[in-house]
């Protein structure tokens, strides 16, 4: 953080200029990569340093510049910058009174970076200048990383609209626009709504407040209730593809594991074959080695060879009992199979079981799902008529308002005639006193106390044309002062009616937020009955999976039970063969009957394992249901959290209209 800090404060005396104390408090914070200048104002040269800072700093992923009174030059100089950022996801440009150059600027933005996915435009002037908020779409068209943009309050005409649906017909990624409270009218919806079957991407789109009539609104909302299903499809599908990956990697990986113990077993089955046969050839050396020392003497020992023949006729037995008691081994063992088989057929049965009643509870899930959007559905027609009623108010205040304006200018036009009145008294007193002027310089002549009296007669006219023109000048001042306080009282009317515009347009903004709000958590919902569908998609899959590795274990027994027949018949061969040397093939029977022990206990161990997975999947389908069951229970606490919210919201909307009556509305006569 503090390399930032230096780095900022030396690109600003690079620029002559010395860094704000409130950016670099900011700076030196950045919780989670989120720089908030909010409500500061920048001037350009600290613009300019955060542009050339933001050209190749890698921790600011968010940028926060709302409410900051931008120039012109500090918002270009600032885009400019942003231009070749790598990093940054989301910025925020809420009331900067950005104008053409602004427009022109994002849209410079938009072409060429390449990782911005949401930009906040509300509270601007975009709309006003059609031709740069013409470049600012078409650059909208070209991007391919932007998801969210909020274009609120931006005087938006139809002509903008116009523009933003070319636009949208070629972007294939924005998935969220907000146009509430503009000026795009019916024109610019049907624009909007005829640029729509072509993108199927955008899944959300906001015309609150634009004049557009009611069907045009119901098509954009068919259509951004197709593309959000069409968005939930995708993602399920997405999900699902993930899931089937993992399973089948996990089967890849299993089976090369069984695959590698059979070719050790197997392995370790050929080196015992092995050391047997050298084992056996060495004790044939020495037997043919005695043999061919005693041959000498076999007629002395034909009576030790009788004995020997008895002792095969015993060995002859026993081998013979050992038949019976490998055939008593493998009925064992077949009914073992058998009875793992039926065990596994209950088993498969009770999973059926299972799944039916997970369908149930999703199919009621589902339902219940259905209902809260009823619901959520009713309300945003409550909404719909207290905007129409808000709608009429707003009319009426106009409406008053006119009628000020129209007495406020009567009022102007009664000071004129006013005026013009004591101009006209004045230029006829004026006149009477030259008439009398020149009168007295005829009459001079004649006589000086005429000409006295004449002159006193004058001063005392003079005098009273004074006092008549004080009159006139006190009663013009005291009606242009009476005017005046009354254009006063309309202008304070009319900013009492414009906060009151203000306050209405808030309680719509919370309305709108508020239905925002449920509409995200309907959302939420829907992708919980997603996840659960996905679920019990994965289970039906674990399900089928654990069924192949039953059979594929059922035929590695059939094939151990073929080689334990071929190992037995190759063994009484040898026996049949090899007559001279009984003690040998007895150790390798005793030898074949571990080996079929080990293989008895590896049995069992299988069978052990597969009741443990078994068991797992019994309490993993436990969990699914309490995890269901605790859905259920939040979906109810949603529903009665949304009824609450509605039923306040409904009181209050009905508070506000019971408390304002039409009387505080009407000005003063």
């Amino acid at each position: 953080m503090e390399e930032v800090q230096r780095s900022y404060s030396r690109l600003c005396k690079e620029n002559g200029a010395e860094p704000q104390e409130t950016v670099l408090q900011r700076l030196q914070e950045l919780p989670r990569g989120r720089l908030d200048l909010a409500t500061q104002s920048l001037t350009v040269d600290t613009c300019r340093a955060l542009g050339k800072l933001l050209q190749k700093e890698t921790l600011v992923t968010e940028l926060i510049l709302s409410d900051c009174m931008l120039s012109e030059e500090g918002a270009t100089l600032l885009l400019q910058g942003l231009c070749a950022n790598t990093v940054l996801r989301f910025l925020d440009l809420k009331g900067n009174n950005l104008q053409a150059a602004g427009a022109k600027a994002l849209g410079r933005l938009l072409r060429q970076n390449k990782c911005l996915q949401s930009l906040t435009l509300e509270w601007n002037n975009l709309g006003t200048w059609e031709d740069a908020f013409a470049t600012f779409c078409g650059a909208l068209a070209a991007n391919s990383t932007l998801r969210q943009l909020d274009l609120r309050n931006n005087q938006i005409s139809h002509k903008g609209a116009e523009a933003l649906a070319l636009a949208l017909k070629s972007n294939a990624h924005l998935q969220q626009l907000d146009l509430r409270w503009n000026n795009i009218g019916l024109l610019g919806g049907r624009a909007l709504v005829s640029c729509l079957p072509g993108n199927r991407t955008l899944w959300r789109l906001d015309l609150a407040g634009n004049s557009v009539p009611s069907d045009v609104l119901r098509a954009v909302e068919q259509a951004m209730d197709h593309n959000q299903d069409r968005e939930a499809s995708f993602r399920e599908n997405q999900a699902r593809t993930r899931v089937l990956s993992k399973e089948v990697r996990l089967l890849q990986e299993e089976k090369s594991k069984q695959f590698l113990d059979l070719m050790e077993t197997i392995d370790k089955q050929r080196e015992e074959m092995a050391r047997s046969s050298r084992t056996s050839a060495a004790r044939m050396g020495q037997l043919q080695e005695a043999l061919n020392e005693r041959h000498s003497i076999i007629n002395a020992l034909k009576a030790k060879l009788q004995m020997a023949e008895a002792a095969l006729a015993l060995s002859e037995q026993k081998a013979q009992d050992l038949g019976e008691r490998l055939a008593t081994a493998e009925q064992e063992h077949r009914s073992l199979t058998q009875k793992q088989a039926k065990e596994h057929r209950l088993e498969q049965q009770e999973a059926a079981e299972r799944e039916s009643k997970l369908l149930k509870d999703l199919s009621a899930a589902t339902e219940k799902n259905l209902l809260l959007q009823n619901q959520v559905d009713e309300l945003e027609r409550k909404v719909q008529s207290q905007q129409d009623q808000l709608l009429q108010t707003r009319q009426e205040l106009t409406s008053k308002s006119a009628e000020l304006k129209m007495r406020a200018i009567q009022a102007e036009e009664r000071l004129e005639l006013e005026k013009k009145r004591s101009r006209q008294s004045l230029e006829d007193s004026e006149t009477l006193r030259f008439k009398e002027v020149e009168h007295m310089t005829r009459h001079l002549e004649e006589t000086e106390k005429a000409m006295q009296e004449r002159v006193q007669k004058l001063e005392a006219a003079r005098l009273s044309l004074e006092e008549e023109l004080s009159r006139v000048k006190a009663m013009a001042l005291s009606e242009r002062g009476q005017a005046e306080e009354e254009l006063i009282k309309a202008k304070n009317q009319v900013r009492l009616e414009e906060q009151r515009l203000a306050h209405l347009e808030e309680r719509l903004r919370l309305l709108a937020q508020a239905r925002d709000e449920a509409q995200g958590a309907c959302l939420q919902q829907r992708q919980t009955v997603a996840e659960a569908q996905a679920r019990a998609g994965q289970l039906g899959l674990q399900v089928e999976g654990l069924k192949r590795r039953l059979e594929e274990l059922q035929q590695e027994l059939s094939n151990k039970d073929q080689e334990k027949v071929a190992e037995v018949t190759r063994v009484r061969v040898e026996l049949q063969e090899q007559n001279g040397r009984l003690q040998a093939e007895l150790m390798a029977q005793e030898t074949l009957k571990e080996k079929v022990a080990a293989l008895e206990r590896q049995l069992k161990v299988i069978t052990t394992d597969h009741r443990e997975a078994l068991l797992d999947r019994e309490s993993e389908n436990a969990s699914l249901r309490e995890k269901l069951r605790l859905k259920e229970a939040e979906m109810a606490r949603i529903r009665d959290e949304e009824a609450q919210r509605a039923s306040f919201l409904q009181n209050a909307v009905l508070a506000y209209v019971q408390g304002s009556p039409l009387r505080a509305l009407s000005p003063q006569k």
